[in-house]
C-alpha cells in the first residue's frame, strides 16, 4: 500500500495512564452490592486500563494496536480521540482526527436524519456551517436521500450504522482511528466503506488501527505494538510483534 509520509509528528503519547476504581469482590446480587453500599462495606481496587503508555505516530504511518480483549485497545483509541481524558500523561494529537470508533454513538434517535448528521459532524468538530454544505453529499453516499426528514428511530440498524460511516468518513484528517477494518450495512455498502477506509488510509494521514485480524495487520500497517493489561509488551515491525503475539497466543 503506497503512502504519502513525512517526519511530522501527529500523534505524541508520553507516559500516558488511565486508571479507574472497581470493586475488589463481585457480590452475588444487586440487593447484596445495595446493603454493602449502604453500610460502606464495598472495597475498592485500582485498575489500570493504560499504563505508562508512550507512542508517537508520524504523518503517513500506519500503527497497527493488537492484543487480547480487556488489554486496553479500545481505551487506548478513545484516549487518542479525545473522548477519554487520561488520568495522568501527556497526549499532544496535530490536526482533525476521524474516529471510526463507535459509530453513531451521539446519534438521537428522535431526530431526523439531516439533525443527527449536523449534531453527529458537530461531536467530530467540524463547523455546522461546513456540515450544512456537506449534507446531501453524505446522504447519498450512503444512500440515505429520500430518508433525511425521518425520525432516526425509524431507520434500520443498518441504516443508522450508514449514516454514521458516512458522517464519520466525510473529512480529510491528519489521523484517522480504525477499530476493525469497518464493514456496515449489506454487501455492497460493505464493499464501498471498505473502499473509502483505504482511500483515507491511503491520502497520507497517520492512522492507528485496532484489529484482531492478523492479515490486515501484515498489510497495512507500518508497525504495531502488543497491549496486555494495559501495558506495551512488544512492539516494533508489524511481523515481529504479531509473531510475539502468537507465541504468547499459544501458552
Amino acid at each position: 500500500m503506497t503512502k504519502r509520509s513525512s517526519d511530522e509528528v501527529i500523534v505524541d503519547l508520553t507516559n500516558v495512564s488511565m486508571r479507574y476504581r472497581r470493586t475488589r469482590h463481585r457480590s452475588s446480587s444487586l440487593k447484596q452490592t445495595a446493603i454493602h453500599a449502604v453500610k460502606h462495606r464495598i472495597n475498592y481496587e485500582q485498575f489500570y486500563a493504560l499504563d505508562d503508555i508512550s507512542i508517537q505516530v508520524k504523518r503517513g504511518e500506519t500503527l497497527a494496536v493488537l492484543g487480547r480483549n480487556g488489554a486496553g485497545k479500545s481505551t487506548l483509541l478513545r484516549v487518542v480521540a479525545r473522548v477519554l481524558p487520561p488520568t495522568k500523561g501527556r497526549v499532544i494529537i496535530r490536526g482533525k482526527v476521524a474516529p471510526m470508533i463507535e459509530l453513531g454513538a451521539g446519534f438521537n434517535p428522535e431526530l431526523t436524519g439531516v439533525e443527527n448528521i449536523l449534531l453527529y459532524g458537530s461531536l467530530l468538530g467540524r463547523p455546522i456551517k461546513e456540515l450544512r454544505a456537506r449534507i446531501e453529499p453524505i446522504a447519498e453516499w450512503a444512500g440515505l436521500t429520500a430518508h433525511l426528514d425521518v425520525p432516526l428511530r425509524a431507520y434500520s440498524s443498518g441504516m443508522v450504522a450508514r449514516l454514521a460511516f458516512a458522517t464519520a468518513t466525510d473529512t480529510t484528517p491528519e489521523l484517522l482511528l480504525i477499530d476493525e477494518i469497518l464493514s456496515v450495512g449489506d454487501e455492497a455498502f460493505q464493499v464501498k466503506s471498505r473502499e473509502r477506509t483505504l482511500q483515507l488510509m491511503n491520502s497520507g494521514c497517520a492512522v492507528i488501527m485496532v484489529t484482531h485480524n492478523l492479515a490486515s495487520i501484515t498489510e497495512y500497517s507500518d508497525r504495531a505494538i502488543y497491549l496486555e493489561a494495559g501495558k506495551i509488551k512488544a512492539q516494533g515491525s508489524s511481523e515481529k510483534v504479531i509473531a510475539k503475539y502468537k507465541a504468547d497466543l499459544k501458552k
